[in-house]
């Protein structure tokens, strides 16, 4: 790898780490030349599915694109960048482990809204508001009460569930 600093072209790996539920590999490095020392990230690249849009058209998958919605999603809300980054690691791999070449973007945003929902209730309504274009307030409480059912459902036998 060539040093940012100076160019060169050599340079040495002080610290290996693995970041993102193992899906990255942290290196801390040392240029032999001018000796800055830097950081880099290594992942597999590998081939995502083609995004087939509402409207029929294809488009390559594209993660910054999936970033910024969910970072729109979680805009002040108490959530790290790390978690952010492993919820983008466990969408894509969800969409490679379909082994399909192209996927509905319908079916993508099921994905992102089933990973939002178990990080965030609050960035799962407002990224569902959106993807699914609530029209007004009623349909946000239906959304809403779907999500006190549902956890309603998930208790564990034997336990209470809370009076709302």
């Amino acid at each position: 790898m060539h040093c940012p600093f100076c160019a060169h072209s050599e340079t040495k790996v002080n610290d290996s780490r693995l970041v993102a539920e193992g899906y990255q590999v942290r290196r801390r490095r040392e240029c032999l030349a001018c000796g800055e020392r830097f950081t880099s990230f290594e992942s597999a690249e590998l081939i995502m599915p083609r995004v087939i849009k509402r409207d029929g058209v294809r488009e390559p998958f594209n993660e910054e694109k999936l970033r910024s919605g969910l970072m729109r999603a979680l805009e002040k809300r108490p959530v790290s960048a790390e978690k952010l980054e492993t919820v983008l690691a466990h969408i894509k791999s969800e969409l490679r482990s379909t082994g399909e070449p192209e996927i509905k973007s319908r079916d993508l945003g099921e994905v992102v809204m089933t990973e939002l929902r178990r990080l965030d209730e609050v960035a799962y309504v407002r990224f569902a508001s959106v993807y699914r274009s609530f029209q007004d307030l009623e349909e946000f409480r239906r959304e809403i009460d779907s999500m006190g059912r549902n956890k309603v459902q998930k208790k564990k036998p034997g336990t209470r569930a809370k009076k709302p």
